[in-house]
């Protein structure tokens, strides 16, 4: 466990030093700017249940008769394949394709005795072997059209595979240019320019213990609805190695939200929330992620996407608030997503919000006592700073 501290606990401690206080009292006003990570060691060995792009690092067991459900709906599995794949099914379909009819139309001249030669009753006239017929299936198929081997009247067999392979030619090529066309609007790429901040952080917003974290669009075309969702996820390793998963939602006031700017996504640590009695130090001591999720439509293609990430208690920041990115400029509003990740420190309790709202203890830094209650918010108080929160410490934390 790394302990960091701050200019401002180091100048703290040496004035209660020479203010003849107690260790304990230096000990406690320099944790308020202390930032408590696990070691490395320690944080590879939890394995998260969601990465921080919002993939799950899950892998299913074999099953006898795994491949059908694939196969059943082989549209979407082409679609969520790599796209070298794609390219190698594509390449594949067609070349085979190729291969096949052009092996019935020699074993049809071959029957016919039209690879002899000799001036007869033709099916299939200047085809003298397999890759004549293999020409002459590529140029039907792809309707290329040279003139010189052509399909006689005499075989009937003959005329019935073109007339196949021509419509399984059209079915052939819808197939694959709607795969290509679902692959490139695919919803993950708009995900991907949709994004959540690389931490939360804890603070006091209105007198009550508050978890946020920031959310920001990075393309012009904004999104104008979005309905945001976060769950606690705990998981406990039984002694037969099963793995036990509950899931606990949390309560945001403002779900569907309008994400013209960065918008700072809160929730109020009250009695019924799950982090109501975690403290700075169970804080690291607890075992959960916290999995958040933004779905929204585009409004250009007017597809359903879905952009999602996850905290752990590492990536929970006590006594840190964002950096203001938003300003007015010459009427026009500033958005700086260089400052969308950089976070300050402001004075907090070092205290769970249940023993906050017990103890009414005063804040660390000599604040005052504040109420125990949490006031009620107005409105668009998830994109408002709280005012007591301007006496912060000009300490900025790159994450």
């Amino acid at each position: 466990m790394t302990l960091p501290h701050s200019k401002f606990s180091s100048r703290r401690l040496r004035g209660n030093a020479m203010n003849g206080e107690g260790a304990e009292r230096a000990a406690i006003d320099t944790s308020c700017t202390t930032v408590h990570s696990l070691s490395t060691q320690d944080a590879s060995r939890r394995l998260r249940y969601m990465q921080k792009d919002g993939r799950f690092p899950v892998v299913f067991q074999k099953a006898p008769g795994h491949w059908s459900p694939y196969l059943m709906d082989i549209f979407t599995t082409l679609v969520e394949v790599r796209w070298r794949v794609m390219f190698l099914f594509f390449l594949l379909s067609y070349t085979l394709s190729w291969l096949v009819f052009g092996l019935i139309y020699w074993l049809i001249a071959y029957v016919n005795g039209d690879i002899d030669g000799e001036e007869r009753r033709l099916c299939v006239a200047n085809v003298r072997g397999f890759t004549g017929a293999f020409l002459f299936s590529m140029e039907t198929q792809a309707t290329i059209g040279y003139g010189f081997r052509t399909m006689t009247e005499n075989c009937m067999v003959a005329i019935i595979v073109v007339t196949i392979q021509d419509i399984f030619s059209c079915l052939l090529d819808t197939i694959i240019i709607g795969i290509i066309i679902a692959k490139m609007a695919s919803a993950r790429k708009r995900a991907q320019t949709v994004g959540f901040s690389r931490c939360a952080v804890i603070n006091l917003r209105n007198g009550c213990l508050s978890l946020s974290w920031r959310l920001g669009d990075l393309r012009g075309n904004h999104i104008l609805e979005g309905v945001v969702k976060a769950t606690i996820v705990r998981y406990m390793k039984k002694p037969r190695g099963a793995i036990v998963m509950s899931y606990q939602d949390l309560d945001i006031p403002n779900r569907e939200i309008v994400l013209a700017t960065p918008a700072t996504i809160i929730h109020k640590i009250e009695p019924g929330s799950p982090l109501y009695g975690v403290g700075p130090e169970d804080l690291l001591e607890n075992n959960f992620e916290m999995v958040v999720s933004f779905t929204y439509t585009g409004d250009s293609t007017g597809m359903l996407h879905q952009t999602r990430t996850s905290y752990t208690p590492t990536d929970i920041h006590w006594g840190q608030r964002f950096q203001d990115v938003m300003k007015l400029r010459k009427g026009r509003y500033k958005v700086d997503y260089s400052l969308f990740n950089v976070t300050v420190w402001v004075p907090v309790p070092l205290l769970s919000a249940e023993k906050y709202d017990r103890r009414r203890g005063p804040l660390v830094g000599g604040q005052n006592p504040q109420p125990s209650s949490c006031l009620e918010s107005q409105s668009g108080d998830s994109l408002q700073e709280n005012p007591e929160e301007s006496t912060e410490v000009n300490n900025q934390t790159f994450l």
